[in-house]
């Protein structure tokens, strides 16, 4: 008789002479194999929602940093504007954006 190597994935686990012993009398081989359940959620169902808040997150950041480059170019243009300028009156309330050098 040949010999042939016990079949499938879990060959490897199989003592040969059990299986040559089963092989030879023709026993079915019985292949108890242990598991335990997982307690938790696995990993992988957090990181949809990690990755959704931290690109929210980056979004947040990148607002900011678009409003304080805004409020930035908007006081240099009032500053630009009051320099040259001058005093600007609206409906008899004068403001003067800026200070003489003489004052």
């Amino acid at each position: 008789m040949a010999h042939r190597d016990p079949p499938g994935i879990i060959a490897p686990h199989i003592p040969a002479d059990a299986y040559r012993r089963a092989e030879t009398t023709g026993a079915p081989v019985v292949i108890v194999v242990h598991t335990t359940d997982r307690t938790g959620r696995p990993l992988r169902h957090y990181l949809l929602p990690i990755t959704i808040a931290g690109a929210g997150v980056i979004g947040i950041f990148g607002l900011v940093a678009a409003f304080l480059a805004l409020l930035d170019f908007a006081v240099q243009t009032a500053a630009a504007i009051g320099a040259a300028a001058g005093p600007i009156g609206v409906g008899g309330i004068t403001l003067r954006l800026a200070r003489g050098k003489n004052t």
